[in-house]
């Protein structure tokens, strides 16, 4: 049994393969799969951007609904607003910060 290996055998019909095909298919997987990566991070910027975006307004809205009802309950101390008003405004601030009263039964 001969065990020398012929490299003729293994060679396709067109012979060895052109290195520099093989260079040209492999920098064109490399550029698309940076492509892809640049625009994967691309888009996790705009989400990280858009989520500090929306927390942020998050954080005013409930800064200024706590110093409205600041101001409301200071007002209702020095009784300038009449006990209605203070109940009813007491009721939709709490229900935007989204806290329940004993009173929303």
């Amino acid at each position: 049994m001969n065990t020398q290996h012929n490299a003729e055998a293994y060679l396709p019909a067109s012979g060895w393969p052109d290195m520099a095909q093989r260079g040209r298919e492999g920098m064109g997987k490399r550029a698309r799969e940076r492509a892809r990566q640049e625009r994967q991070e691309a888009k996790r910027l705009r989400r990280e951007a858009a989520a500090e975006d929306s927390g942020s307004a998050v954080l005013v809205d409930t800064a200024a609904l706590m110093e409205e009802y600041r101001r409301l309950s200071e007002q209702h101390e020095a009784k300038a607003v009449s006990e209605p008003f203070y109940q009813q405004e007491r009721r939709r601030i709490f229900a935007e910060l989204g806290i329940e009263t004993d009173e929303d039964d």
